[in-house]
Parts: C-alpha cells; sequence; structure tokens
C-alpha cells in the first residue's frame, strides 16, 4: 500500500472505529511504526482533516457524538480543585470535550481531553503526575472554558449549579 492509500485507510479507521485509536493501534492495524502515523496525522490535518489527538488516542470529532449538546463553561480554580471540577461534570453525565485558556500573549490555547468516564480522568490526572505537568489553567491562574457534552439541557443546569456550589463556575 502507498502512502496516500494508507492515509485513505487511516482515515477510514478513524471515522469508522466509534471510539479514540491510539498511535500505537493505528500502526499495528496499518503495518507501520507509530511514527508514521504521526507524521500522517499531520499531514491529513494540514491537508484540512479535523482529527483530535486526545490521551484515549486519535479521532474526528461528530463521530463518537450523537444526540447531544455542547456548552461552553468558564471555571476558575486552582490544582486543588481540578479532580472536582471534573467530577462534577462527568459524574452527572457530561463529557469534557476540551479546555480552552486566553493566554495573554499567545491568544487562544485549545487541548482536546474526552474525558468521559472515572477512568479516564483517572488516567488523565496520572499522566499530570507522572510527566509532572501543571494544567493549561495554571497558565492564566486558573480561569480556563470547557466545552462539555451532555445528553440534555437539564444535565447541564444540573452540571453548572454543582460547580457553582463548589466556587468552581465563574460567573
Amino acid at each position: 500500500m502507498d502512502t496516500n492509500q494508507r492515509r485513505q485507510k487511516l482515515l477510514q479507521l478513524l471515522h469508522s472505529s466509534g471510539k479514540p485509536l491510539t498511535g500505537a493501534a493505528l500502526a499495528q492495524l496499518l503495518g507501520v511504526s507509530r511514527q508514521v502515523i504521526v507524521t500522517d496525522i499531520a499531514v491529513l490535518r494540514a491537508a484540512g482533516e479535523n482529527i483530535y489527538a486526545t490521551l484515549q488516542g486519535y479521532m474526528i470529532p461528530g463521530e463518537i457524538h450523537n444526540n447531544t449538546v455542547k456548552y461552553q463553561i468558564v471555571c476558575v480554580h486552582g490544582m486543588g480543585q481540578l479532580a472536582r471540577e471534573l467530577e462534577i461534570i462527568i459524574d452527572n453525565g457530561g463529557k469534557v470535550l476540551d479546555v480552552i485558556v486566553d493566554h495573554p500573549i499567545y491568544g487562544e490555547i485549545k487541548a482536546n481531553l474526552l474525558l468521559t468516564s472515572r477512568r479516564d480522568l483517572a488516567q488523565f490526572l496520572e499522566q499530570l503526575t507522572a510527566k509532572k505537568a501543571q494544567p493549561l489553567s495554571m497558565v492564566t491562574g486558573g480561569v480556563h472554558i470547557h466545552t462539555i457534552e451532555v445528553p440534555s439541557a437539564e444535565v447541564f443546569k444540573t452540571i453548572t449549579k454543582e460547580l457553582a456550589q463548589a466556587g468552581i463556575l465563574q460567573d
């Protein structure tokens, strides 16, 4: 299979998977190295393909999420409330799609998260600790935006109420 055929197959796999696929899994399926997959993803993105890289793997947004509503919420907190914020969203049926900060120099910076379960959250928090990394929100004094996906407006209302009660939701 030539490079173009492989990239088309890669897109086909991402469209049909129904879940994020890791670079290692894609490499195995296509019989190439993970680095080749990373390069292919970069080339496909440059060509206009909307491919997300998340902690769980690569995905094409919209392929997983059906019959849901997306909202953006503005939150502010320190490291001590990071887990609690994400638990409130996930435990009430929300999915944390991304985090966005407004950097004073670089402007908007966005990172895809795709946290849909306590397991995803635990993995995210473990990675922060293992890599001794700070959350993106620390760049802006704790102020950040999340795009969340929920099954209904009622679920969104419950999430925002609990975040406000926890002192996390920015007015």
